[in-house]
């Protein structure tokens, strides 16, 4: 199998009964990604989470945001969460999954029904809340695994079982390691 390939959206439809069998509760963390630079990856066995830094080292704060009137970086956006189940079958690879660009890949339902914003995930000895800003597919997610992928996760079944991912930040600072388990609080 090629690096680059991209699933059709028949393939990746195939898959939607495995993601939605996601644990509601006691998931875990499949994989931690640093984003030091841009299109830069740093893939972590633990990392920390700052209240003030988002993941220590992750250029958040650094590159801003648009979404921000004075372009500062999003405070409801400093941490970028993934379906761990989702990006395993976007990607194809499992090497390419770092590449969306997020920085925590649960095992975990992340559906609205499930985590409503608001809803705090107890994670090693850091505590996340989910907020309410969108997390969308863009235009580097649609390079790396093509328009069918942006389709699927922006369809309607995907934005309800937030594919593409939710929005968190730190409201406890602490340390997250690959294996630990997510519990809703």
């Amino acid at each position: 199998m090629s690096e680059n390939r991209h699933l059709t959206m028949t393939e990746l439809e195939a898959g939607l009964e495995h993601i939605r069998q996601s644990p509601k509760d006691n998931g875990r963390v499949e994989l931690i990604v640093r984003r030091p630079a841009s299109n830069e990856r740093e893939v972590l066995t633990e990392g920390t989470f700052d209240q003030v830094d988002g993941l220590v080292g992750d250029n958040w704060k650094a590159r801003g945001s648009s979404r921000t009137s004075d372009g500062s970086a999003h405070p409801d956006m400093q941490i970028n969460i993934m379906n761990a189940r989702a990006i395993a079958l976007i990607a194809v690879e499992p090497e390419r999954r770092k590449w969306a660009g997020d920085q925590l890949y649960l095992d975990f339902d992340l559906s609205e029904d499930n985590l409503p914003p608001g809803t705090q995930l107890e994670i090693g000895s850091s505590i996340l809340e989910i907020t309410s800003e969108p997390h969308n597919g863009c235009k580097k997610f649609t390079q790396r695994f093509g328009l069918d992928a942006v389709k699927f996760v922006n369809s309607e079944q995907g934005k309800q079982l937030h594919l593409r991912g939710v929005n968190a930040k730190v409201v406890q600072s602490g340390t997250i390691q690959n294996g630990d388990i997510v519990k809703k609080r």
